[in-house]
């Protein structure tokens, strides 16, 4: 391959995963699909639909994942996700942090016309930032990412599972992901009264976007032997390695982009143009619908809680790996044992949220 087709091919799957992206901020913006707004549901009103969207999605993932790896179409070893090292507290701590927000809600709801949002994003990819590179780097890396514990294979549930009995690690992630997958597909569509275009849309359309992700990443942008370099690349990631959707160090790596738009070593990838796909996405979704309004903060206490919430949520989505889309839809299609953590984290970090929430109204009133 020559260097201008390797050009060629970077500029394709740029475009693939801006198309792909403003098709998940435009289904997002429509069908209100939010791994929060579905936990606040059942805290709040006891309603599963919104969560039923979310298990539909995810079972979605788990099986295209588990079906694009044992074809071969990509290489489960060399996700992002893919790691022999445990890292549990990272996870944990992350996660339950981070249960203060969603980053793909946040560029949903900019999109929209909210201004407020707009300053969540801003401050969360500072706090991002300095969560991967700056003074909680150091923290981070001092603390939390000490606590780990190493296997001597991937650290995902069919490469453990495998190790254990002795069986190829392909077959395994083709049975898990399949049966845990369809397991989730088949709990959401028995929902009374879940099958409605919205509620399918949301599902099948995030958790396709999701697998269409790891196969623009994975597969289209791979190449085997760069003709600089000679060495295998995947083209357009941050990372290097293949990646799906994620919304916190992508957000991140825009702001640097922007900021330092001249220094020809700042790139485009597949994380920054997702970015700038959904908040589109979501515009255009918003503004032929007639929901497009403009949004600001109803006072200093309304201001203050959203900073502090985009505060957490950039240190807790850097930490935890992930956010609700990188971590629970993402890293949990991969069936990574970090993930899992990383999820149900963030499911208690939102629900005690939540709680702490309904108890302050309490009072007030």
């Amino acid at each position: 391959m020559q260097v201008s087709e390797l050009s060629a091919l970077n500029a394709q799957v740029l475009i693939a995963a801006f198309v792909l992206s403003v098709i998940f901020g435009a289904i997002t913006q429509r069908t209100h699909f939010c791994t929060m707004g579905a936990i606040s549901d059942v805290v709040n009103m006891g309603d599963w639909t919104r969560m039923r969207q979310w298990g539909l999605a995810a079972g979605v993932a788990m099986a295209g994942f588990a079906l694009l790896a044992y074809a071969g179409i990509i290489d489960p070893t060399k996700t992002l996700h893919a790691s022999n090292r445990w890292l549990w507290l990272s996870a944990a701590v992350g996660g339950a942090l981070f249960g203060s927000g969603c980053g793909s809600k946040t560029l949903v709801r900019v999109g929209g016309g909210s201004l407020k949002s707009l300053v969540v994003l801003l401050v969360m990819g500072l706090a991002a930032f300095a969560t991967m590179k700056g003074i909680m780097a150091v923290v981070r890396v001092a603390s939390v990412d000490q606590v780990v514990i190493e296997f001597s294979t991937i650290a995902n549930l069919p490469h453990l599972t495998a190790m254990a009995f002795g069986v190829p690690p392909a077959l395994m992630t083709l049975t898990l992901g399949l049966l845990l997958g369809g397991a989730l597909i088949v709990w959401a569509l028995l929902g009374r009264e879940f099958c409605r275009l919205d509620n399918l849309l949301g599902g099948l359309g995030i958790g396709a976007i999701i697998v269409a992700m790891w196969w623009v990443s994975g597969h289209l942008g791979f190449v085997a032997e760069h003709p600089e370099t000679l060495d295998e690349v995947f083209l357009a990631t941050n990372s290097g390695r293949s990646e799906s959707m994620s919304f916190v160090a992508p957000i991140a790596y825009a702001l640097d982009w922007l900021m330092f738009f001249s220094d020809k070593s700042k790139v485009l990838s597949v994380g920054i143009v997702s970015v700038a796909g959904v908040i589109v996405g979501s515009a255009v979704m918003a503004l032929t619908s007639g929901s497009f309004r403009w949004e600001g903060f109803r006072g200093t206490e309304d201001l203050a809680n959203h900073l502090v919430g985009a505060v957490l949520m950039g240190i807790g989505g850097v930490t935890a790996m992930g956010c609700t889309i990188g971590q629970g839809l993402t890293g949990i299609s991969t069936l990574g044992a970090t993930s899992f953590v990383a999820v149900a984290a963030i499911m208690a970090g939102a629900i005690a949220a939540f709680k702490y929430q309904i108890w302050r109204l309490e009072r007030v009133a």
